[in-house]
């Protein structure tokens, strides 16, 4: 019998063609579409039935079944409610790491293999290898689209189960494929916003599940410049949205958040894309995750990233110990956000990451 692997679908491009490579390749296929958020899911903000019918449609060309099933309980209690927890203690979280941890990997992991499946499959473009024994997390063949940043916290066991049928292509290969198959959804844009919740103006979705608490924005001097209207609603290193583009004395240039102190509701704005007070040569960082397992590496010279669409920044790991990481780098880097997640590299190989403090 054909091993049978479990494709999560989300009606784009690279997850449909995940699945059409699977099947061409002589598994048995079945797609699985996930719903995973239900609070205003209309057709103003949220495509999700638009998505179910470009899945269905896409698995019909490829000749494969297709389930739905609902993890919007489990989302709103894994993901989105640290989510909140985050942005309300004045960091910015990254949503699509966590979303990857907790729901991809781990809910649709165990519905997989409920369902008969040996292994699941996505669209990520990353890729596999093997080192001592150990699975490794390769970065996707396109620079342009590689997803291991968002995948670092995937642990041997859940590695051990995963296809990335993609991870080897460029996105141009990926669209190519699915045009020459037919595949109705070959042009679809890609999806972009927060994990499973889409495109929405950010400001008031927050507001929705936040209040606002105004306080001073403020100069390093302390001179008073404006009025913030919570510091949940602003990140390091904003520029648009202020509120201060009116009021620019000195230099002429444009503000950038540059610090936010919940302790007294204060918010710190700094004039010049490159001001002292926007570079970091070192960071501190918790809740490590390793992709080898539980034990760190040890001390020694990296790649690491800060941001997703980021190139990697040289740097020594000086300190991994007690799930908490101490990182210097070679030149100072912009805008580095508590909540973020800083991720290491060797080469290709994903080491892991942790929670930016």
């Amino acid at each position: 019998m054909a091993e049978r692997v479990i494709v999560g679908m989300s009606g784009g491009v690279d997850s449909s063609v995940a699945a059409l490579l699977l099947k061409r390749a002589g598994y048995e296929v079945v797609g699985l579409f996930m719903k995973n958020w239900e609070d205003d899911d209309d057709a103003e903000h949220c495509s999700t039935r638009q998505d179910l019918v470009d899945a269905a449609a896409a698995a019909e060309v490829i000749g494969i079944e297709l389930e739905a099933v609902n993890f919007a309980a489990e989302y709103k209690d894994r993901v989105f409610a640290e989510f909140l927890r985050e942005y309300a203690a004045g960091r910015t979280p990254n949503p699509d790491v966590l979303c990857n941890a907790e729901i991809k990997f781990k809910a649709f992991l165990d519905h997989a293999m409920r369902l008969g499946g040996s292994k699941i499959a996505t669209g990520h473009y990353a890729r596999l290898g093997e080192r001592a024994g150990r699975i490794e997390l390769l970065r996707g063949a396109d620079a342009a689209k590689d997803q291991s940043y968002f995948l670092h916290r995937l642990t041997q066991a859940q590695l051990a189960r995963v296809l990335f049928p993609v991870g080897h292509l460029k996105k141009s290969e990926v669209r190519r494929i699915a045009r020459e198959a037919g595949l109705p959804n070959h042009a679809k844009k890609d999806s972009t916003g927060i994990c499973f919740i889409g495109e929405r103006p950010f400001r008031e979705f927050l507001n929705r599940y936040l209040p606002r608490r105004p306080g001073p924005i403020v100069t390093p001097a302390g001179e008073r410049v404006g009025e913030h209207i919570g510091l949940a609603f602003y990140t390091i290193g904003q520029r648009k949205g202020i509120g201060l583009g009116g009021s620019r004395e000195g230099s002429g240039e444009a503000w950038y958040v540059a610090k936010k102190d919940p302790a007294s509701n204060t918010l710190t704005v700094v004039q010049g894309h490159d001001h002292p007070l926007l570079m970091s040569r070192s960071l501190e960082a918790l809740e490590a995750s390793w992709v080898a397992g539980d034990a760190p590496p040890r001390p020694s010279r990296h790649g690491a990233k800060t941001r997703y669409r980021q190139a990697d920044a040289a740097c020594t790991l000086t300190r991994a110990a007690d799930g908490g990481i101490s990182i210097e780098f070679d030149q100072p880097q912009w805008a580095v956000t508590a909540g973020q997640s800083v991720v290491l590299y060797d080469g290709e190989a994903c080491l892991g990451g942790a929670i930016i403090a």
